[in-house]
């Protein structure tokens, strides 16, 4: 009840009610291929877990147990709050990813990440090293991101455009100061107050040999027309549907 949820902020309160009430942001194109894998996985561990909304949505899909691992203060804390108030499985670990504790190695049957997670990536190999040493023999890893072919077009434009960004596929690597209003709204925070950001783009190619290079065999791996943000608010609808939006990959370790 709202009495019950005085004292968190709204987006806290709001996603104790959701998860609360059974809600999931599990998107459909990965409950096509972990629909009937997620009620066999006893521990879950989600790799840059935000404020934990997603992560304690695999409670609400069978996960038995969830372990959330991010680099921000402020997001660990609001995840430890959520799953505090909701007495959920949930165990939270603020860290660089590269630097998860080697304390839960071998512990995971499935690791999960994505929704604009690559993109801060800098050491993909290193990154897929983690994942490998994370997973029990046997476990899955499941990631579902924004395809790197969107790089390509420039989201902000204000026209019915599909418009080139002039950035390259194969060498992108950029560094700036705040956020696209189609990514995190209107902040009220200036521009200059804000941290710098690093942003890096992996293409198709580049993540596949990440994985495999580490040790882990594909088992699925699609290109999806799906979105799951408005990321192009101005795509021209005959567009709609025939462009790659989204991708999905899950491996498994031998």
């Amino acid at each position: 009840n709202e009495g019950a949820l005085q004292g968190y902020t709204p987006q806290i309160a709001e996603t104790i009610a959701f998860i609360r009430d059974g809600g999931s942001n599990l998107h459909p194109v990965e409950r096509s291929y972990l629909g009937n894998l997620l009620p066999t996985v006893e521990t879950a561990i989600h790799l840059q877990c935000a404020s934990g909304r997603d992560t304690l949505s695999l409670l609400n899909e069978g996960v038995k147990r969830v372990v959330g691992v991010d680099i921000s203060d402020v997001m660990i804390d609001n995840a430890r709050q959520t799953s505090t108030a909701l007495n959920a499985a949930a165990e939270w670990v603020r860290c660089d990813i590269l630097d998860t504790p080697h304390e839960l190695d071998g512990t995971a049957d499935l690791v999960y990440t994505g929704r604009g997670a690559l993109c801060w990536m800098q050491d993909l190999q290193g990154w897929a090293r983690v994942i490998a040493r994370l997973l029990k023999p046997g476990g899955y890893f499941s990631v579902f991101d924004d395809h790197p072919a969107n790089w390509l077009f420039d989201a902000e434009k204000s026209t019915d455009t599909y418009v080139y960004s002039g950035l390259n596929y194969f060498e992108t690597c950029i560094s700036g100061m705040g956020w696209p209003s189609t990514y995190i709204g209107e902040l009220e925070i200036p521009i200059e107050k804000q941290g710098r950001k690093y942003e890096r783009l992996w293409t198709l190619s580049q993540i596949f040999q990440a994985v495999t290079q580490a040790g882990l065999s594909v088992i699925h791996f699609g290109e999806h027309p799906d979105p799951y943000w408005e990321l192009f608010p101005h795509l021209q609808p005959e567009l709609q549907g025939k462009i790659p939006l989204t991708f999905s990959l899950l491996a498994r370790k031998v």
